[in-house]
């Protein structure tokens, strides 16, 4: 039996003002959850005891706990949570620029950081190259499940709530998967009570589900969008993520196209470049052809093998040369930064890992 209390952390300020009186507790409660990471309701001090005892009945505040963690000598850091019902799932912290200071010691720029955040026990995509897929779908997480994800990571990394984090909801799962709970989890970031992430600082990152795509524009979240591409032919995508059957590149393309994009940004397409299968120049052709006439970015991303798998990584030769022949042709091209290579950073190889283990 399933004995799941909802999380605090499941409800908006306006929900919670509606189950909550009078209103300016629930103020006092945002304060508690999202600016002092409080565990539990007897640490809010300024509520009633009755107040505390009725929330303590009703809900949790936070719905995981860390039960393994690695870190990466660049300074990723990689957890497993555990869920209320014994599932696990991932989140990454990744530094993604250093602090700088002046010659005084003076500080100039804080540190920035990103978190990797997952929105399934699993996936339903089944991608070839992904771990996560090989544990299959289980269920989707709350929105509260979601959003503690960030608020532990803050906690843990003793990062305080007004500094800015940018989020990536790139982790397990397919995020349009969960579309409700992705929706609620960004509004309540979004809430200047609470963490006060804007929306222009979280990206959903989809493998592609075209009718999705729309949906989601059509919230209007102002979030950003990143499309996992990683091929230029259906023959190749197909292999690699079998949905592409149902939302094939071209539909993909044409809901991007349509998709509410600030006209200062850039729609980041990632390409996962695998060896012998599409990192050559006639794949990097036709890339830049089918981006024709969208803002794109293109980030590159390195194939991080793990045991088992038959798929290799690109040399860096060839990962330049494809990179150079995009900038080039006049599309914006990075290569990402394998972060965390030293640990189980790849998406789903931390929990396939711990669950070997034991």
């Amino acid at each position: 039996m399933n004995t799941m209390k909802p999380s605090i952390m499941d409800y908006t300020k306006n929900e919670l003002e509606t189950m909550i009186k009078p209103k300016f507790r629930v103020k006092q409660i945002f304060g508690w959850v999202y600016h002092k990471y409080v565990d539990s309701f007897d640490e809010m001090k300024n509520l009633p005891k009755k107040l505390q005892e009725e929330l303590s009945e009703k809900f949790v505040v936070n719905p995981l706990k860390i039960v393994n963690k690695e870190i990466s000598t660049d300074g990723t850091i990689k957890y497993l949570f555990e869920l209320q019902d014994g599932k696990t799932v991932e989140s990454v912290w990744i530094k993604m620029k250093d602090a700088e200071y002046d010659d005084d010691g003076k500080l100039i720029h804080e540190a920035k950081y990103s978190i990797c955040v997952s929105t399934q026990v699993g996936c339903k995509v089944g991608c070839s190259f992904c771990l996560t897929a090989k544990g299959g779908f289980t269920r989707d997480l709350t929105a509260g499940e979601i959003v503690a994800q960030v608020v532990s990571l803050k906690k843990d990394n003793e990062h305080p709530h007004n500094r800015i984090t940018n989020i990536v909801y790139m982790g397990m799962g397919e995020p349009l998967d969960n579309l409700d709970n992705l929706a609620k989890a960004i509004e309540i970031f979004k809430d200047p009570d609470g963490l006060a992430i804007s929306a222009k600082r979280q990206t959903v990152s989809t493998s592609g589900i075209s009718t999705k795509i729309d949906k989601l524009g059509q919230m209007d979240l102002g979030v950003h969008i990143a499309i996992s591409l990683h091929a230029v032919d259906d023959e190749l995508r197909t292999e690699l993520i079998p949905m592409n059957k149902a939302h094939n590149i071209n539909s993909i393309i044409e809901a991007v196209k349509r998709y509410p994009i600030d006209t200062r940004k850039r729609v980041m397409f990632e390409y996962l470049v695998i060896k012998n299968k599409n990192d050559d120049i006639s794949s990097a052709k036709k890339l830049v052809k089918l981006l024709t006439g969208i803002k794109a970015k293109v980030n590159l991303i390195y194939f991080n093998p793990y045991p088992g798998t038959e798929y290799e990584r690109p040399s860096k030769e060839d990962m330049i040369k494809f990179q150079e022949y995009l900038t080039k042709h006049g599309v914006l091209c990075t290569i990402r930064d394998s972060k965390g290579i030293d640990i189980s950073a790849a998406c789903g190889q931390l929990k396939e890992k711990t669950q070997t283990k034991g």
